[in-house]
């Protein structure tokens, strides 16, 4: 067990088992904020707990900062997109800083983002803010007469994302203006962007006293499906350019402490693009990932970064060199059903049997029918691979498409 040092105890904003467990297993004081419904399992595994309700917000809701605060708390993490804002809240009360929350603030709006990162001089794609359908038509057809489009050519994509979901929840490409009738008044605001074409990819930024401490690229092979890290040749070269970008986001959104998850472009003739960022765990199982490649937990890296008293010498200790210290390519495959009405779980043999194959989570179908796939939120579960080859794994992930687990 990793001996007691001199650390600040922490507030998990989020319920996440594999959150609590490695916390817990790192040795350091924590306590989990979360709703009501997880505190009879917190009672009953003795994991430290405070509830609290991330929907409301009201007159009372100081109480949680000097709720933790009498508990002895002195940082609060975030673990997903809906408890950005209540940790920083948190936070500018805890470390009595309160441009944090105006921080956290920032994070959950991906304009307000984008204005911040292009003030700062980050290149950004055209955008614009939505709050009815008229805005996304006017858009669409603006970037189109840019572009020098006439009348009867296929317009150009313009991409919609409601501004403060996490992920690609909400996300939808217009090519015309008859897929604006399918946006729901409730998605609305949003976030309307131009098309960028290239290689889009993510990166996990551990930061400590406004340092970069370890840059993960995670290399998307298609988005919503599969993913791998590290990143492979033909990405991982442009590292020193990613590394000075990302420099740049801390400036820009004045960052001390803690993880980020950007996203980018690098368009073919090599500019690069900033898309958006998260302060919080990222999805895709992208931590799940970095643990196989390179043997430390994600979970305790965020905690040990979020800490302002964690000391160089640890943060050395604990992260191992970018690309050289991992063990191969992990990757893995979010799966969704091919057919609209399946009976049973049927893993591929020529999945099970490559030398690649790790494991599954999958079970059995609950029901039948099959719903209409939401982002990243509704998937059956995910595949897990390791291997030695970038190339291979890249085919092996795409080619997982073309296979029905459910039948």
């Amino acid at each position: 067990m990793t001996q007691m040092i001199d650390c600040s105890k922490v507030a998990i904003f989020g319920w996440s088992l594999k959150a609590i467990d490695a916390i817990d297993r790192f040795n350091r004081p924590y306590v989990v904020v979360a709703p009501d419904w997880a505190r009879d399992y917190a009672e009953k595994n003795n994991i430290p707990f405070v509830p609290w309700d991330f929907s409301r917000l009201n007159e009372r809701s100081m109480e949680i900062a000097k709720t933790l605060q009498d508990n002895g708390v002195e940082v609060a993490i975030p673990l997903y997109e809906e408890t950005v804002e209540w940790a920083g809240a948190v936070n500018s009360v805890l470390m009595k800083k309160p441009q944090l929350l105006n921080q956290a603030l920032l994070f959950r709006d991906k304009s307000l983002m984008k204005r911040r990162a292009q003030l700062a001089g980050i290149r950004v794609g055209i955008f614009e803010e939505a709050h009815n359908q008229n805005d996304v038509v006017h858009f669409l057809k603006r970037v189109n007469q840019a572009l020098l489009k006439l009348d009867g050519d296929p317009n150009d994509p313009i991409h919609f994302k409601p501004f403060d979901k996490a992920g690609c929840l909400g996300h939808r490409i217009i090519r015309s203006v008859e897929d604006v009738d399918n946006i729901r008044e409730e998605e609305f605001p949003a976030l309307l962007e131009s098309h960028l074409d290239g290689l889009e990819f993510a990166c996990e930024v551990f930061i400590h006293n406004r340092k970069i401490r370890f840059l993960n690229i995670s290399e998307y092979v298609h988005l919503g499906y599969s993913v791998f890290v590290p990143a492979s040749p033909r990405l991982e070269k442009w590292r020193s350019r990613i590394y000075q970008e990302v420099e740049k986001l801390i400036e820009a959104f004045d960052i001390d402490y803690g993880l980020i998850h950007p996203e980018y472009f690098i368009t073919s003739d090599g500019k690069l693009f900033f898309g958006e960022v998260a302060y919080r765990v990222p999805g895709g199982n992208a931590f799940e990932l970095i643990e196989r490649a390179y043997g430390f937990n994600a979970y305790q890296a965020h905690v040990l970064v979020s800490d302002p008293k964690t000391t160089d010498e640890e943060l050395e200790a604990f992260f191992p060199k970018e690309v050289e210290g991992a063990c191969g390519y992990a990757g893995c495959f979010l799966v969704y059903p091919r057919r609209r009405v399946i009976s049973k779980l049927e893993v591929p043999r020529e999945t099970e049997e490559d030398s690649y194959f790790e494991f599954h989570d999958l079970s059995s179908p609950m029901e039948t029918k099959v719903a209409k796939r939401v982002a990243f939120g509704n998937h059956y579960g995910t595949l897990y691979f390791l291997g030695d080859d970038p190339e291979y794994m890249r085919k092996l992930l795409l080619h997982q498409e073309e296979l029905d687990f459910y039948v």
